[in-house]
């Protein structure tokens, strides 16, 4: 079980897949999609908030995509899932319970869990999470291979 939203699990996995595969050139969205079973549309909205952020880069062009805005090791899991979360707005769900419980005793529980939560977040780079998917993931950046094509 996750305590994150899926959007924001997205977002984290987005963000690693771009800083592991941007060099030498920019991630196609549609790529980055395939590599994690998803229809493009699915990301689209992910990346978008990613790069309001300065999170990502938007590269445009035939070879265009996404890359990192700042180095890996300035970008913090709880960054990303901070802007994930700006732009996840749950119109389906009912509206939170409005009463003294919630508010005096159940809200500042979950709100001191959640800042610790995100705080715990904010100790991992992208860097990290690049360096233990090197290590346990068959994700490796992939081989260049020439393409001279005029």
């Amino acid at each position: 079980m996750y305590l994150l939203s899926r959007r924001s699990l997205l977002a984290i996995a987005a963000v690693v897949d771009v800083a592991i595969h941007a060099r030498p050139t920019p991630v196609a969205a549609k790529f980055l999609a395939a590599r994690h079973h998803l229809p493009p549309r699915h990301l689209e909205t992910v990346l978008q908030q990613l790069v309001r952020s300065g999170i990502l880069k938007g590269v445009r062009g035939p070879r265009g995509g996404y890359e990192l805005a700042r180095e890996r090791r300035r970008i913090s899991a709880g960054d990303i899932v901070r802007a994930a979360m700006v732009a996840s707005t749950d119109d389906s769900l009912p509206p939170a319970p409005d009463s003294i419980l919630v508010e005096q005793v159940i809200g500042p529980v979950v709100r001191e869990a959640s800042e610790a939560f995100l705080s715990r977040l904010d100790q991992v780079s992208v860097e990290d999470l690049c360096r233990n998917a090197e290590k346990t993931a068959n994700v490796n950046a992939p081989t260049l291979a020439g393409d001279f094509t005029i």
